[in-house]
């Protein structure tokens, strides 16, 4: 009953502050992206279609619940809204697994939303995949944005954390790679900086896995690898949860 109180205010929330057009207008573009992509490209439109639109639809996703959720919670901190909420009778656990829940569940409604465009162009069986993921990929976001948000004390810091901590777990695979390519030179420095990149790359969740375009452009992906995908996102998000609840029971508001 209490998450259903949160879950329902960080919708209303989200829809006031402007996401319920800001969203609709987003994928409008996509589509008319799609649209225009199809009159240039000679042969593979529904391809090139596809690989650009999607991509340009989780970005667009990941940015909007980071930018919501970070200034939600600097919002109510500026407006002094945090501290009434800690004066009524309610735990904090329960305040930050509400909050959380609430983001969450406007992950998941952006996910949907952002993925029924691409079944102008990709098969149902893909499409659900590709939310699956994309929803499960905007709850650790927005358990890291909290995170970040209550932890950090201004809205800047906050989001480049957040927006540093996504592009880093999106390529920390491709460096790596290029880390221990054949062509990179055998010095003291190049192995302190491949260590240091393959610390990160065990610390850091593999985002790079999940939400892929190729489940659009070749169908979607066998369920062990689905699964993988998903447990490794849904993992990380609980330890960004633990983190974030530890620090907000410790520190006296």
């Amino acid at each position: 009953m209490q998450a259903a109180i949160f879950i329902r205010l960080a919708l209303i929330e989200a829809r006031r502050g402007g996401l319920a057009w800001l969203a609709p207008l987003c994928i409008a573009l996509g589509v008319a992206l799609g649209v225009f992509l199809a009159q240039l490209a000679i042969t593979e439109s529904r391809l090139l279609q596809v690989a650009v639109v999607a991509a340009l639809l989780r970005l667009s996703a990941v940015l909007m619940l980071a930018a919501q959720v970070v200034s939600s919670v600097r919002r109510e901190a500026d407006e002094r809204r945090l501290e009434l909420l800690l004066a009524l009778p309610l735990g904090r656990a329960t305040q930050y697994l509400g909050r959380l829940a609430g983001f969450v569940a406007l992950g998941v409604v952006l996910a949907a939303c952002f993925a029924l465009p691409l079944l102008l162009w990709s098969p149902p069986a893909a499409v659900l995949a590709w939310a699956a993921s994309l929803a499960l990929e905007l709850a650790l976001v927005a358990a890291a944005a909290l995170f970040f948000a209550m932890s950090l004390t201004q809205l800047v810091p906050a989001l480049a954390a957040t927006a540093g901590l996504y592009v880093l777990a999106r390529s920390i695979s491709a460096v790596q790679a290029i880390a221990s390519g054949p062509l990179a030179e055998h010095s003291l420095a190049h192995e302190l900086g491949r260590g240091t990149v393959s610390a990160l790359a065990f610390l850091l969740p593999t985002l790079d896995r999940a939400t892929r375009t190729e489940w659009l452009l070749y169908g979607p992906p066998d369920s062990r690898t689905l699964s993988v995908a998903l447990a490794g996102m849904l993992i990380y998000t609980a330890l960004l949860a633990m983190a974030g609840l530890f620090d907000f029971q410790r520190r006296g508001l």
